[in-house]
């Protein structure tokens, strides 16, 4: 495994980290709706592709609230860890499915969570003292921290240690990679379109300006122009 190789359905995995709404009041990192958008992109991006996908949370019922719903819709049928330590690494459910992940050679593991200066932090350092053969991927924009400070200093002290910095739709199309692979095509262009901004506006626009397609939703009549005299 080598950072130099690309991100790929076969060498990836992803963990969710407390993606919780009373983690995420106190981020001021990023706009919040903005983090959220990020998020389920990310976990849309995955499900596209298949992505051994973990989501673990602290403190459910006491303190953090239930993940994001939209979150959850994409994964209907996963398992949610649930743990104590703010340190995702030091509960062995979490380590014990990464490392499963990890066997079957997904030793990428791409992480997105709250807080980016604990959590986040906590969880990249430890895993990768204890197995070196790990690579972490930090979704910076599908991550937050209490301050911009906050988020910006704990990035960096992970880049120090070897952890690579990615953003979401960076993810999504490197696991695409090549628009000639079809079987994916129309699902990540679905995704953009819903999730990626101007980006997505601009698919939409080149779509059916450019290439005559049809809209993607239904609607009224247009009526007009009638200048009014």
């Amino acid at each position: 495994m080598s950072k130099l190789d690309v991100l790929t359905p076969e060498n990836s995995q992803l963990i969710f980290i407390d993606q919780q709404p009373q983690m995420a009041f106190g981020v001021q990192s990023i706009d919040r709706q903005t983090l959220k958008n990020n998020v389920v992109g990310l976990a849309k991006a995955a499900k596209i592709f298949g992505i051994p996908t973990t989501i673990t949370t602290v403190e459910t019922k006491s303190f953090s609230g239930h993940t994001f719903p939209e979150l959850l819709s994409v994964y209907p049928e996963n398992d949610i860890l649930e743990r104590t330590s703010m340190n995702s690494w030091d509960d062995q459910n979490v380590r014990d499915v990464l490392d499963k992940n990890a066997a079957q050679g997904h030793k990428k593991i791409v992480v997105s969570g709250l807080w980016t200066e604990v959590c986040n932090t906590t969880f990249a350092l430890s895993a990768l003292n204890d197995r070196p053969d790990f690579e972490i991927y930090m979704v910076a924009d599908a991550s937050g921290g209490t301050s911009a400070d906050a988020h910006k200093y704990a990035m960096d002290r992970m880049v120090q240690a070897g952890v690579i910095p990615v953003t979401w739709q960076q993810v999504l199309l490197e696991w695409q990679r090549d628009w000639a692979r079809k079987e994916t095509y129309d699902a990540v262009t679905t995704l953009v379109k819903e999730h990626s901004g101007a980006y997505g506006m601009g698919v939409d626009y080149a779509y059916t300006m450019v290439h005559s397609a049809e809209e993607r939703v239904k609607h009224g009549q247009r009526i007009g122009p009638n200048p009014a005299k």
